[in-house]
């Protein structure tokens, strides 16, 4: 342990070096920060050195029972639900209290009160976004619709809130002893925030850029290089889907006047480019033993402390596992003893923007239709860490929150916009999680979900009595075709969405014949379903890999389902890569080094395996030829977004001469094999430089994947050059900064059967040995046993406390 404590210490000096030399706010004084009776010295032991029998938690109705296994996965035994979330809030906050708040601060705009002005505009934009204002609808909400929820929420809160009275300065997690702060206590309100945070995370929109690109491209232009389904559009509800409703009528206007004018402004952050999920359910006449197979594996940011915390929660009534997310209640992801179920994000769009026109500069009122409306105004105080408070004036329509106005953009257009999402209307995303926890089958299933209205998902489901079904649900607006994909005049009233989607008209199946269903990021339907259906970021890639596997397959193991789960093919690159050398053509390779690397990108398998060379050059060569094709397009001062690669190599390969690959700044026409050849030289570049630089360039290596600490500057809490391969667009996708923060398979058999893993370890305590110790298992694809226990299988027990 000395040994520990010195490198600990080590690790301390290094991160507050690195804060000292990047912005992060002022440095906490160094004295109470290494007291050996407070300070960071006292987060040196693990949870197991800490272990009580027994711990008093107020307000109890029975006893509750908290069995640790080996992995520190606490097993939760109350005999009824008050008493099991009061107890899930307690023990969620013992190993990630810091997490919990910190993340709930960002969903609220408020990290500059803890780190300073460098977060401000941060904050700003997030105020801007009216997350704080979504929440504060959301509880509205429960309290008049739900009060049963709001009572277990106050229950969880309760069991956090005590937790946070019992510590002493000493047992303050080690982040609040770096950034010089205390917990605050926690409400249902930031419960109901951090949903809304996970939307926020999860939904994009173009439609600034898309009006950029019909400006500058034209209609004809725009859907050649921007069309809404691909060639091979294989969807996540089977293209064999019969649609037997009547769906509601959507009346499109007479003429609608889209603006015709480039935008120069800063859109709202994106979710990265490969952040997405996979999952799937097999029927049992897929698998060996006859039983249906879930899988489940969503890919996000992979950060420390890990996103999500697994835990067993039980009652006399249901027993339930999975991963939850620390602040909220139940399991997000999971199994019971009847019923499994997963998500992926269903990339819909469900934010629009407004043009407002204002009667005057005091904007009290706006234009719409023959009248002038009433805006609202909503006063941000930003508290500063060390600096005066920083007040921001959102002013809100009925639309949304007007985010980009006079006070905040970069530019001096003379324009004013609001944004509509479904995230500022109330709802209890929070009560289908409880229902599905406890859900028996395929009606309760859907009953939960009738409570979900965002973010947009892909829920998969598998039962013990052999459904397997796909629902992609959320709160989807009635639109005219091609409603949303440009801002709208808010000045005018048809531009207003006409409606919902029935929940019981949103895609869906239930036991197809191809005996699978499967999601992963692509188009929802093929263009039979009735209603508009439009997104900028759906996958093309896994989802042919995952449909085509699950195809062939027979006679399915959990084994088997582990490895689709880890599957590395590229197939991006091996319908890329053949066209790329066709069009290098006879290129001269001047060197022994072009030389080597055409040899070793000939002979690829196309499997991205950490050990292999030929992902990295492929990377390299594909990246700087897609930039080379689209950088006339992306270069002007107006923002738009790039075709993308799917369509891209389309081009490439059936029109290598297009138009669309010429340069119109030389006299020379271009064709694609010029790009080819350009992004190959570059390749050389980067290949001379890394090579002196690094040495190998073997995947893994080079695309040095990182579980990074919620904080960035805390490095010395991060985990960084993990040896795993995958990528983009790859089942596996794990690339530098984002992968598979969660990987679950269940056999819904007489005996459940259930493995789950994630990248990261149960404590939220950098000097615990819980806090990373699953990386390495992630890494490598293995899996922990996931199966219920209960309160008598004592095996591998770490510990247990009574609460009392």
């Amino acid at each position: 342990m000395k040994y520990f404590s010195f490198f600990f210490v080590l690790a301390i000096a290094v991160a507050l070096a690195f804060a000292a030399s990047v912005p992060l706010g002022p440095i906490p004084p160094l004295a109470p920060l290494l007291d050996p009776n407070h300070g960071f010295w006292q987060n040196t032991l693990s949870e197991d050195a800490l272990a009580e029998e027994e711990l008093v938690l107020g307000n109890l109705s029975s006893p509750v029972r908290v069995v640790y296994d080996e992995n520190l996965i606490p097993h939760i035994f109350a005999e009824n639900e008050p008493d099991l979330y009061r107890a899930q809030g307690y023990v969620t906050a013992q190993h990630r209290l810091w997490q919990m708040e910190f993340q709930t601060r960002a969903a609220a705009g408020r990290i500059s009160e803890i780190v300073g002005p460098v977060a401000l505009e941060l904050d700003r934009m997030t105020r801007r976004k009216g997350l704080a204002f979504g929440a504060d609808l959301g509880l509205k909400y429960l309290q008049e619709n739900d009060p049963e929820m709001y009572k277990l929420l106050e229950a969880y809160c309760d069991g956090v809130n005590q937790y946070i009275e019992s510590l002493t300065p000493a047992q303050l997690p080690v982040e609040y002893k770096i950034l010089d702060y205390r917990p605050e206590p926690w409400t249902p309100y930031k419960s109901i925030l951090l949903l809304k945070y996970m939307s926020d995370m999860l939904v994009g929109d173009r439609d600034l850029e898309y009006t950029n690109l019909r400006a500058i491209l034209g209609e004809a232009g725009l859907s050649k290089l921007f069309p809404e389904f691909p060639k091979e559009n294989d969807p996540v509800i089977e293209s064999e889907r019969k649609w037997e409703f009547t769906p509601l009528p959507v009346i499109k206007p007479d003429s609608v006047d889209y603006p015709d004018q480039s935008l120069i402004m800063t859109p709202l952050p994106q979710p990265i480019e490969g952040t997405g999920s996979n999952n799937w359910a097999v029927a049992g006449k897929k698998t060996k033993n006859g039983n249906p197979i879930l899988a489940n594996d969503p890919h996000l940011s992979l950060n420390l402390p890990s996103l999500w915390y697994s835990m067993q929660l039980t009652t006399p009534e249901h027993s339930v596992k999975g991963a939850t997310l620390p602040g909220a209640l139940g399991v997000i992801s999971g199994f019971n003893q009847h019923i499994a179920w997963g998500v992926t994000n269903a990339t819909k769009d469900a934010r629009d923007w407004y043009k407002i026109t204002f009667q005057d500069e005091s904007r009290k009122a706006y234009k719409y239709g023959q009248e002038w409306r009433q805006t609202d105004f909503r006063i941000e105080e930003i508290k500063i860490k060390g600096e005066s408070a920083f007040l921001d004036t959102v002013v809100y329509t009925h639309y949304g929150p007007v985010v980009y106005d006079r006070s905040f953009r970069s530019d001096r257009q003379d324009v004013n916009f609001a944004l509509k999402w479904t995230v500022h209307e109330g709802s209890n995303e929070q009560r289908t999680f409880l229902m599905m926890n406890k859900a028996k089958d395929h009606a309760g299933y859907n009953a939960a979900l009738d409570h979900y209205t965002a973010p947009a998902q892909n829920f998969v489901f598998a039962s013990r009595s052999g459904d397997i079904a796909m629902r992609i649900q959320g709160k989807f607006p009635l639109k005219w075709k091609e409603q949303g994909k440009f801002f709208m005049d808010g000045a005018d009233p048809s531009m207003e969405w006409q409606g919902y989607i029935p929940f019981a008209q949103n895609p869906n199946t239930l036991n197809p014949e191809r005996g699978f269903v499967s999601s992963a990021n692509q188009h929802p339907v093929d263009p039979s379903y009735p209603y508009y259906v439009f997104d900028n970021s759906y996958e093309h890639y896994r989802n042919r890999r995952l449909n085509r596997r699950l195809r062939e397959m027979e006679g399915i193991t959990l084994e088997d389902m582990k490895a689709l789960q880890f599957d590395d093919y590229h197939l991006q690159a091996a319908e890329a890569l053949p066209v790329m050398l066709r069009l290098l053509g006879d290129y001269q390779a001047d060197s022994q080094e072009a030389q080597k690397y055409l040899t070793e990108l000939k002979s690829w398998d196309f499997y991205a395996d950490p050990n292999q060379k030929a992902p990295s050059l492929y990377a390299i060569w594909s990246s700087e030829t897609m930039e080379s094709i689209w950088r006339e397009l992306v270069s002007q001062p107006a923002p738009v977004v790039r075709p993308n690669s799917y369509q891209t190599i389309e081009l490439m390969t059936l029109s290598p001469t297009d138009s669309v690959f010429d340069i119109s700044s030389t006299p020379q026409t271009e064709t694609a094999a010029d790009h080819v050849k350009l992004g190959f030289d570059s390749l050389l570049v980067a290949m001379k430089k890394w090579e002196m630089e690094e040495g190998d360039y073997s995947w893994a290596n080079y695309k040095r994947t990182t579980i990074q600490h919620l904080v960035p500057n805390f490095k010395s809490f991060s985990v960084s050059n993990v040896y795993t391969g995958g990528g983009s667009g790859i089942l596996n996708a794990t690339g530098s900064r984002h992968g598979a923060s969660w990987r679950m398979v269940v056999e819904m058999g007489e005996e459940i059967s259930a493995f789950g893993i994630y990248p990261g370890g149960q404590s939220g305590n950098p000097g615990s040995k819980y806090y990373s110790n699953f990386i390495s298992k992630w890494a490598n694809g293995e899996y922990l046993n996931f199966n219920l226990r209960t309160p008598e299988q004592a095996e591998g027990v770490l510990f247990e406390t009574i609460l009392k």
